[in-house]
């Protein structure tokens, strides 16, 4: 850091996005990323003419994306917010609504702890169970912001929609953010829930379901008045923050619904097949609603599995946390990445 940053900066840990590596060719099972391609529709909008009006700004109202999302989700265009990856959201989510303090899971998505630390925000820190299940119960009477992903990352556990609606009910003052990037998995949507709660923030992304990681883009769903929230930290920071490919390829996304439930149920398949052969070989494997699942064995620690799966060609997520360090999370690819997964797991434990 410079000598000219400030020292609330300067005492920020921030987020480690999953690596990246260019040295050799990796079966990539770390970072939640779609192993399928976007759907021919977006392919098709990104065209020589798409490409030739990036000379021009993008609509800042992303109009013909938001009709698309408020169709499908069955809510107004006005309960529909839009912005440069579900992060984006998070953060102006953290800044609008975080002044009184915020409270989350101890073993949950790592953004959340570098949001409030970013703005000086207050977190109360609440365990999550020995199991890492979520009990609703401590989330109820708080006057602060609570954010909460379901299904829950790295755990990929989630929570009844009935739970999600007790916290809703016992914090009327306060607004509660659900993260839903996970959802399409086996997940159940707290979208609906909209309607009836003024304080309920949904967030979604394309990253994971829809293919589109590298594209960022993400949204919220909620009452109209909390989407204008939104949109006043947008336009006074950036409204142009969402490309005009992108925009064209997230409705094309939208419109091609159908393809990308479809690889939802082959990412399930696979999940459930890569969970059976896991236990096979002595895992222990948390229930998992996402596109990942969370794992450990007694055979060897979770680094090692890590680092002698990287050495093989094949990288997953390893963190330090010591609730989670004997665990490591793996991104659900193809068929053939997870039985290549397996027969390296397979390989690794038969050494041992």
């Amino acid at each position: 850091m410079s000598r000219f940053s400030s020292e609330r900066l300067n005492k920020i840990e921030a987020y480690t996005p999953g690596e990246q590596p260019r040295d050799k060719s990796y079966i990539k099972l770390n970072t939640n990323e779609s192993p399928y391609p976007p759907s021919e529709g977006v392919i098709r909008a990104i065209n020589q003419k798409a490409v030739e009006d990036l000379r021009l700004y993008s609509d800042p109202t992303a109009k013909e994306l938001r009709s698309a999302l408020a169709e499908l989700y069955g809510v107004g265009e006005k309960n529909v917010f839009l912005s440069n990856g579900s992060d984006d959201i998070l953060n102006f989510a953290f800044m609008a609504y975080g002044a009184a303090g915020a409270c989350f899971a101890d073993i949950t998505y790592g953004f959340y702890q570098v949001f409030a630390e970013l703005y000086g925000i207050e977190a109360e820190i609440i365990p999550l169970s020995e199991d890492f299940t979520l009990d609703y119960r401590d989330y109820l009477g708080k006057d602060k912001l609570i954010v909460i992903a379901n299904p829950n990352a790295p755990t990929g556990k989630t929570i009844p929609l009935w739970q999600i609606e007790e916290i809703l009910g016992a914090n009327p003052d306060t607004v509660v953010v659900i993260d839903e990037a996970y959802v399409d998995f086996g997940g159940e949507s707290a979208v609906g829930l909209t309607e009836r709660y003024q304080n309920l923030l949904c967030v979604g992304t394309f990253s994971k379901s829809r293919s589109m990681a590298g594209a960022r883009l993400g949204f919220a769903i909620a009452d109209e008045a909390l989407i204008a929230d939104l949109e006043k930290i947008k336009y006074s920071t950036n409204p142009y923050n969402i490309n005009r490919l992108t925009q064209l390829a997230g409705a094309a996304a939208v419109r091609d619904n159908g393809y990308y439930m479809d690889n939802c149920k082959k990412i399930i398949k696979n999940r459930d097949y890569t969970i059976a052969e896991l236990k096979a070989l002595g895992f222990e494997v948390i229930d998992s609603k996402a596109n990942f699942i969370f794992a450990k064995t007694d055979k060897c620690g979770g680094e090692e599995l890590y680092l002698a799966l990287k050495e093989r060609g094949v990288l997953v997520r390893h963190f330090e946390k010591p609730r989670i360090k004997d665990y490591n999370r793996i991104t659900i690819g193809s068929r053939e990445e997870m039985e290549a997964f397996i027969s390296a797991v397979r390989e690794i434990v038969g050494e041992i």
